[in-house]
C-alpha cells in the first residue's frame, strides 16, 4: 500500500521511550486501540537486494517487478530482508563478503532499498542470521536506509513495531535464534513480547526465521533444527506458543524452501515461503527455485478469513515470475497434509482451503484468561479439533 496511508506508531524500544517522554496523555492515546477492520497482508520469503555475488541493475528496482501488483494491492506488504544495506563494517566471514565454504555474508548498497520501495513493501523482518553479517555497523546502516525509505522493520530484541491503518493497528514482532534478534528458543520471552504487542494493536503478526536449510527440508519437524552447526530452533513450538499468547498470524522464512501451512485456533501459520528474490546469491534448483506469494485476509480481531497462494518460479539469477504450472501450490498442499493432518491448509485454484471440519474460532478465543478457558474448552469440545 502507499506509505501515505500508514505510519509507524511508537514501534520499538527507542520509539516507546519517545512516547513515554511525550507525557502520560500521549502514551495513553498511543495505547488505545481503534475498533479494528478486516485487512489483507501479503508475505513473501527471503529477499536479498544484492551482495558480493551480484548487484542487480537500477538499484534493484526491477527485482520484484513481477510481484509488485499483489504486494501493492494488499493493505500491507512484507518480506524477510536477508542481508544488510550499506558499504562498510567487518564481514563475519573475514576479508571478503563471501570467503567460500559455508560462510556467506550479504551486503547490498544502501541505494538498493529502492527495490523494496518500488515493490510496495511496507515492513520487513530483520530477525535472521544475515542481519548481523557486517556487525553492529552493518545493522545500523541497514535500519538507517530503511528509515530513510519509509519502510518499517521489526526483529531486534524487545522490538515491537506498530503500523496504523485507517481503522486498525497492526503490531509486528520478529524472532530468530541469534543474540541480535528476539529469541525463538525462550518461549516465556516469546509469550511476553507477543502479549505486549497484543495490548497495543488489533492484530499481531509474528515473523520467524528458523529451521534447517536446503531442498530436503520441506517438512516442519516438532523438534529443534540444526544447520551449519547452529541450533535454529523449533518452529512448531515457537508458532504454537506465539498464537496461544495472542499472535494472529505467523509467517516464516529461513529454510530457503517452501513449507506447510497450519491453522491453530483460527490463526494461520505459514512456516516458510522459501526464496522470493536474491540476485545471483541463492542456489536455484527444482525445490529451492520454487517460490510463492501468500496473501491473507484477517478479520478485525485477527481471525483468518481467507487467503491465496500464488505459485512462483525463480529465474537462474534469482528473480521471481508467476508459475502457471502451480508447483508451489502442490508442494504446500502435500507437506501441509503430511505434517499437520486435519490442521493443514490445502491450496486449490490458488485459494487457501482449511480442512473440511474447520469453523472460525470466536473472537479472542485463543487468548482468553486461563480460568475461563477451561470451562469454555468443555463447551467447544467436538466443534473444534484439539490442536496438536
Amino acid at each position: 500500500m502507499s506509505r501515505a496511508g500508514r505510519r509507524a506508531l511508537c514501534g520499538g524500544l527507542a520509539l516507546l521511550a519517545a512516547c513515554a517522554a511525550a507525557g502520560p496523555a500521549a502514551a495513553a492515546a498511543a495505547s488505545r486501540r481503534p475498533a479494528g477492520q478486516p485487512l489483507t497482508l501479503t508475505w513473501g520469503g527471503d529477499v536479498t537486494l544484492g551482495s558480493s555475488y551480484g548487484d542487480p541493475p537500477d538499484d534493484a528496482r526491477g527485482l520484484l517487478a513481477a510481484v509488485t501488483a499483489p504486494l501493492r494491492a494488499a493493505d500491507l506488504g512484507a518480506v524477510n530482508l536477508e542481508g544488510t544495506l550499506g558499504s562498510s563494517g567487518g564481514s563475519k566471514c573475514g576479508g571478503s563478503a563471501g570467503s567460500g565454504g559455508n560462510c556467506f555474508a550479504f551486503q547490498a548498497p544502501a541505494a538498493n532499498v529502492a527495490g523494496l520501495q518500488a515493490a510496495g513493501i511496507d515492513v520487513v523482518n530483520i530477525a535472521n542470521n544475515h542481519a548481523f553479517d557486517f556487525g553492529a555497523s552493518g545493522q545500523a546502516q541497514t535500519v538507517g536506509a530503511l528509515d530513510r525509505a519509509g519502510i518499517a522493520y521489526s526483529g531486534r530484541p524487545g522490538e515491537i513495531t506498530v503500523l496504523r491503518l485507517p481503522h486498525a493497528r497492526v503490531a509486528f514482532v520478529g524472532f530468530s535464534a541469534y543474540p541480535w534478534t528476539a529469541p525463538i528458543g525462550d518461549l516465556a520471552a516469546v509469550r511476553a513480547l507477543v502479549r505486549a504487542a497484543a495490548r497495543r494493536a488489533n492484530v499481531v503478526v509474528a515473523f520467524v526465521h528458523a529451521g534447517a536449510e536446503g531442498p530436503s527440508q520441506v517438512h516442519t519437524p516438532n523438534h529443534d533444527e540444526l544447520a551449519f552447526g547452529e541450533n535454529r530452533g523449533n518452529p512448531r513450538a515457537f508458532a504454537h506458543a506465539a498464537v496461544d499468547a495472542g499472535a494472529d498470524l505467523v509467517v516464516g522464512s529461513g529454510p530457503h524452501v517452501l513449507r506447510g501451512i497450519e491453522l491453530r485456533h483460527g490463526r494461520l501459520i505459514a512456516y516458510s515461503l522459501g526464496n522470493l528474490a536474491g540476485y545471483r546469491n541463492f542456489g536455484i534448483g527444482p525445490v529451492t527455485g520454487t517460490s510463492a506469494l501468500l496473501t491473507v485476509r484477517l478479520g478485525p480481531d485477527g481471525t483468518f478469513m481467507s487467503g491465496t497462494l500464488a505459485s512462483l518460479r525463480l529465474s537462474g539469477v534469482g528473480i521471481p515470475a508467476f508459475d502457471p504450472t502451480g508447483a508451489a501450490a502442490r508442494l504446500v498442499t502435500r507437506v501441509s497434509r503430511e505434517d499437520f493432518g486435519a490442521y493443514g491448509v490445502s491450496v486449490a485454484g490458488g485459494r487457501l482451503v482449511p480442512h473440511a471440519g474447520f469453523e472460525r474460532a470466536p473472537p479472542f478465543a485463543h487468548i482468553e484468561p486461563r480460568r475461563q478457558r477451561r470451562g469454555r474448552a468443555a463447551r467447544l469440545r467436538g466443534r473444534y479439533p484439539r490442536p496438536r
